[in-house]
């Protein structure tokens, strides 16, 4: 699993606390939000690359310990670069 950040780790401990309420969304909330989901997953471009071996094999593993296809992580890791969530640990 994921290690959570802080504020994700803040919203697992009020959820599992029975703190959080329900919000009642507007229709038309619902599909701004449906259709913000929708133009984020929307996966319409095919894209072919080389890569070294080791870095494939180490992504593969990754992808396996998080339970998702290898390269439903490599789009996300692109993904989050691209729009700025990749941080460098140092």
């Amino acid at each position: 699993m994921t290690e959570l950040d802080p504020e994700e780790r803040e919203i697992l401990e009020a959820y599992q606390a029975g703190r959080l309420e329900p919000v009642a969304l507007s229709y038309e909330e619902i599909q701004q939000y449906r259709a913000a989901a929708r133009s984020v997953s929307r996966k319409d471009k095919r894209v072919n690359i080389r890569m070294a071996a080791p870095d494939l094999e180490q992504l593969q593993t990754k992808a396996l310990q998080e339970g998702l296809p290898y390269q439903s992580l490599i789009a996300s890791i692109l993904h989050k670069y691209v729009t700025g969530q990749l941080v460098s640990k140092t």
